[in-house]
């Protein structure tokens, strides 16, 4: 079982310094270079799937199964029963920037040379938003509506579960080391403890870090208004000030946790399951306000040419046993309902692993963060990098 620490994790690759940087001087499009909207009646793609057997597949690095021969067996089992041969490229590093490789392309109706692709939940929205995405036939996708979770349906990016499918989901919540603090309960508590002072350290995702503080304050990420955002944003400017934060992070908070450099910390459940391999006393907390649920997304862009192909594809992922195999390697939270009780049969450990498989109590406290309109983004994401200093 693979079991290493990851040098950087999957959810570590989101949105940077640079990524948004770029994001703000482009008003979100990229390159500078206005997004153009689609439509459905401007943008008609072709699939040719009855007549080719191919697939073009774009993913994050280390995000499928690989085993000790660098096959990739739930990817291999795939085009064993469907014939349907599939070319997958690790080439999604960062959703800004991958989001410029492809902009042109689909704000012109022009192919990108892929036909699904793996995309972080607030990029998936505005690729959704633009008219760039198509729209998935439920037909092929039976595994998916059985077995997806109820958490991960109707969400604000794509209510009516047209477009996006998770691939895998994660929590921002709350961490702490045993090792050198008590253990800590709330987002307040972890602002203003007098014993957590400089040993703190907070995402510098905009979404995640946001999302707990308005939840700490009682409202809802998914629907908050410009004074809750600026409300929250007053408490961790507030904590910024009186140096409760020793820096604002990527997952590079991971060893600093680990070595017990810092104490506490915003961050994501994929990076502790990691760390807690090595070291129990590291913990994933949580909060008693409730706790963030981010999804890296299926898409299959305009004018890909294999949707069917593509449909075929995700609806093997959601095969219980499958999705099990998947969870087994990348150690996020599987979105397929089944799931567990296949991870049992390859390890039971992994199988009552909360942060894998969360029990209904945690999925309840749940919630996700509100789909932003290009302004949106751009207003939030400019107070919120002034108060961090980045």
């Amino acid at each position: 079982m693979r079991r290493a620490l990851r040098p950087l994790t999957r959810r570590g690759l989101l949105t940077g310094t640079v990524g948004v940087a770029a994001l703000l001087a482009t008003g979100g499009a990229g390159c500078g270079i206005p997004a153009a909207q689609q439509t459905g009646a401007g943008c008609v793609s072709e699939d040719l799937s009855d007549t080719e057997k191919k697939l073009a597949f774009s993913n994050w690095p280390q995000y499928l199964d690989v085993d000790d021969e660098s096959k990739r067996p739930s990817l291999d089992s795939f085009v064993s029963a469907t014939g349907i041969q599939v070319t997958y490229t690790e080439d999604i590093n960062d959703n800004n920037e991958f989001f410029g490789k492809v902009q042109y392309q689909l704000s012109t109706c022009q192919s990108t040379g892929r036909d699904l692709m793996v995309l972080s939940d607030w990029m998936a929205a505005r690729m959704i938003r633009l008219g760039w995405i198509q729209k998935l036939d439920p037909a092929n996708l039976p595994n998916v509506e059985a077995n997806l979770l109820p958490s991960l349906r109707d969400r604000p990016l794509d209510v009516g579960n047209d477009f996006a499918v998770p691939w895998q989901a994660g929590l921002a919540g709350l961490a702490y080391n045993g090792r050198v603090t008590k253990e800590i309960r709330g987002v307040d508590e972890l602002l203003t403890r007098p014993d957590l002072k400089g040993r703190v350290t907070v995402l510098s995702e905009m979404r995640d870090t946001m999302g707990l503080l308005l939840l700490s304050n009682g409202h809802d990420p998914a629907a908050f208004t410009e004074a809750q955002f600026d409300a929250a944003l007053d408490k961790l400017r507030r904590a910024v000030a009186a140096g409760q934060i020793r820096r604002f992070t990527g997952n590079d908070y991971a060893p600093d946790l680990a070595r017990g450099d810092i104490a506490a910390c915003i961050g994501w459940s994929g990076d502790i399951i990691q760390l807690g391999f090595d070291d129990d006393r590291i913990r994933f907390v949580v909060p008693d306000s409730g706790v963030l649920l981010w999804s890296d997304n299926m898409l299959v862009p305009k004018k890909a040419t294999h949707r069917a192909n593509a449909e075929a594809l995700i609806n093997h992922y959601y095969d219980p046993a499958v999705a099990a195999q998947l969870a087994a390697y990348v150690n996020y939270i599987c979105p397929v309902q089944g799931a567990q009780e296949e991870m049992a049969k390859i390890d039971p450990e992994l199988a009552v692993n909360p942060l894998i498989f969360p029990d209904d109590a945690t999925l309840a406290a749940a919630r996700v963060f509100m789909a932003l309109d290009e302004q949106q983004e751009r207003a939030y994401e400019t107070r919120f990098q002034q108060v961090i200093g980045a």
